[in-house]
């Protein structure tokens, strides 16, 4: 085998390898000689059907085999010999040659970097505390949850609920399939298209309107996206808030069982405590892979940033089967995830690069930590523990997260960390609003 490497780019490589004839005809008599004693021929005996007839009726067909087999083995063979990386799957193409087979692999490469800039990094470490306020604001959250409604006699306002009918066209085509009947809207809730809620407001009962609004330019439907509508609504009543006051029952509902109302702010505050730690932790490594991916530069495989973008697409395409929606109607363009595909190409390849350089492993003891603490959220905590355990795929998710964890701990440890004080509601707020 004769092997020679081109590099058409900074990670592309064209490498041509060639076989000699010997060994391409060699298989091929080999290959042949075995189908003599299998196959059956009209005429021949099993076992004594002649070289000649076999190589006229099969030897086209043994050749394609052996040189599709000879591509394989010998594509790898040579990918070691050089000492190269392969980020994805070559594409393959035959060259003419006078003797013998000579195939030619074009790839792109695993790039070369190094992580010296890791010592240049800056980071400010959010720290948080859970406050009083915080609580309070908290319990008022729970009691929101469980508002019941009463019907009023006012005109509609924020924080109301209103039940209608309504039917909407656009371009004069019905696409609300005629009227849709005890429909609820929270006022305020933001839930529906941008200023729809805000025609609803300040009726009463009985009402009827007639009103327009415009479907946002990424609007799911295609076919509304963009375009303004006309909606016919009629009010059928409007609902004003009734919280709960934190009582016995109140509590209960929430697991406490003594229905104090002291252990269950302790317990709300504790729980807060577990979040907000969890929340600091994710910013925390999320501000190390911002810094990470702005201060190493890493030439990035075309085709990793590729399959990246198929991966963040990949949603589009269930959602819109689930829905039977043409992939077409909905399909974004790739420009839509390629920033976020290339950052995660890049963070992928420095976070190997430190696990590898470092030798970096996820420990099985720290693995047992993260899943017990996982599991305190649950009534039966050994459960969700066995089931974590059950699963290698599961497993290997946690094990991933972990090696994670180590790689940012390795990281902090290497580069200028400054705290920065917080408050609760910078940490989880967007958190909630995800």
């Amino acid at each position: 085998m004769e092997v020679s490497v081109e590099k058409t780019s900074e990670l592309s490589r064209k490498m041509i390898v060639s076989i000699s004839e010997d060994i391409v005809q060699g298989k091929v008599n080999e290959r042949l000689k075995s189908l003599a004693r299998e196959v059956k021929i009209d005429g021949f005996r099993p076992g004594k059907v002649p070289q000649k007839v076999v190589q006229k009726m099969y030897g086209a067909r043994v050749k394609e085999e052996i040189t599709g087999d000879l591509i394989q083995t010998n594509y790898f063979q040579a990918l070691q010999d050089n000492d190269l990386r392969p980020a994805g799957m070559p594409h393959i193409e035959p060259v003419e040659s006078d003797e013998g087979f000579t195939f030619a692999a074009i790839f792109e490469v695993y790039p070369e970097f190094n992580l010296e800039a890791v010592d240049t990094i800056e980071v400010n470490k959010p720290v948080a505390s859970v406050e009083d306020s915080d609580v309070d604001t908290m319990i008022d959250r729970l009691k929101e949850q469980k508002k019941d409604w009463q019907a009023s006699e006012q005109d509609s306002k924020t924080g109301d609920q209103i039940t209608i009918t309504f039917s909407g066209t656009c371009e004069g085509e019905n696409f609300t399939d005629g009227t849709v009947d005890d429909f609820q809207v929270e006022l305020g809730s933001k839930r529906m298209v941008p200023g729809f809620e805000d025609e609803l407001t300040g009726l009463s009962g009985g009402a009827k309107k007639t009103f327009e609004v415009t479907f946002p330019e990424d609007y799911g439907n295609a076919k509304l996206a963009g375009k303004p509508a006309q909606f016919e609504i009629e009010v059928l009543k409007v609902e004003s808030p009734v919280l709960p006051e934190v009582d016995e029952e109140f509590i209960k509902a929430y697991g406490i069982e003594s229905g104090d109302p002291a252990e269950f702010r302790a317990d709300v505050q504790k729980n807060m405590q577990r979040e907000l730690a969890q929340g600091l932790k994710t910013r925390l490594k999320n501000l190390v892979m911002d810094a990470l991916y702005e201060a190493i530069s890493v030439p990035l495989p075309k085709v990793m940033v590729d399959q990246e973008i198929e991966s963040l697409m990949k949603p589009y395409y269930e959602n819109a089967k689930k829905r039977n929606v043409d992939i077409n109607e909905i399909k974004p363009a790739n420009a839509d995830f390629e920033d976020q595909a290339k950052r995660r190409v890049a963070l992928g390849l420095i976070l190997a690069e430190i696990i590898q350089k470092n030798e970096i492993k996820a420990e099985a003891d720290k693995i047992r930590a993260v899943i017990d603490d996982m599991a305190q959220s649950y009534e039966e905590p050994e459960q969700v523990i066995n089931w974590y355990y059950g699963d290698k795929n599961r497993l290997a998710e946690v094990e991933q997260m972990v090696l994670e964890d180590a790689t940012v701990a390795w990281v902090l440890e290497k580069i200028k960390v400054t705290d920065e004080s917080v408050s609760f509601k910078d940490i989880m707020e967007p958190a909630i609003q995800q």
